[in-house]
């Protein structure tokens, strides 16, 4: 996929954004399931790294035929471009054990950092899984280059999912 300059504004803030539609979502989720198949690696289980991996975890389990997957809550962005110190794990717990010997296919929204995607794989690779990992996007700067991905970009990245704020209940409105 060629990028298009369409598809990037510089926002009132002065930060340059990738924006993500919908569209290009389903075509990124089978690029990627297709990828990962042409690789030779079939996972027995789609894991994904909440809350930006969920969408894309469901998709590419959906176009790889792969019905287990499961979660993992990790907290690591507290707005744009602005992290925790380390990334946190929260409840509930993804069951690491029980993916001992299973080849598992990890799933995020993007490999900004690296740190997530690093800890969530020791995690995993610890309990005995194989593991593959699988984003839309890898900023050049990672420390954890993912095994598959969509797309390579420094932008901040609007992805559709995330795109307007949070629904407001307005009193008076049905």
């Amino acid at each position: 996929m060629t990028f298009d300059a369409n598809d990037a504004a510089l926002g009132s803030d002065g930060i340059q954004r990738e924006i993500l539609t919908w569209d290009e979502f389903g075509e990124a989720a089978r690029t990627l399931a297709g990828d990962v198949l042409r690789s030779g690696f079939r996972p027995d289980v789609v894991i994904a790294i909440a809350r930006g991996g969920l969408l894309l975890a469901g998709a590419i389990s959906y176009a790889l035929g792969t019905k287990a997957c499961g979660s993992i809550n990790v907290e690591f962005y507290s707005g744009i471009d602005e992290r925790l110190p380390e990334p946190v794990l929260h409840p509930p717990m993804l069951d690491a054990p029980a993916l001992g010997g299973k080849r598992v296919l990890l799933v995020d929204d993007v490999s900004d950092s690296g740190r997530t995607l690093a800890k969530v794989l020791a995690l995993l690779t610890d309990e005995g899984a194989e593991v593959r990992t699988a984003t839309l996007y890898t900023k050049s700067h990672t420390v954890l280059a993912p095994d598959f991905d969509y797309r390579r970009t420094d932008d901040w990245i609007v992805f559709p999912w995330s795109a307007l704020p949070p629904v407001e209940v307005v009193e008076g409105v049905a």
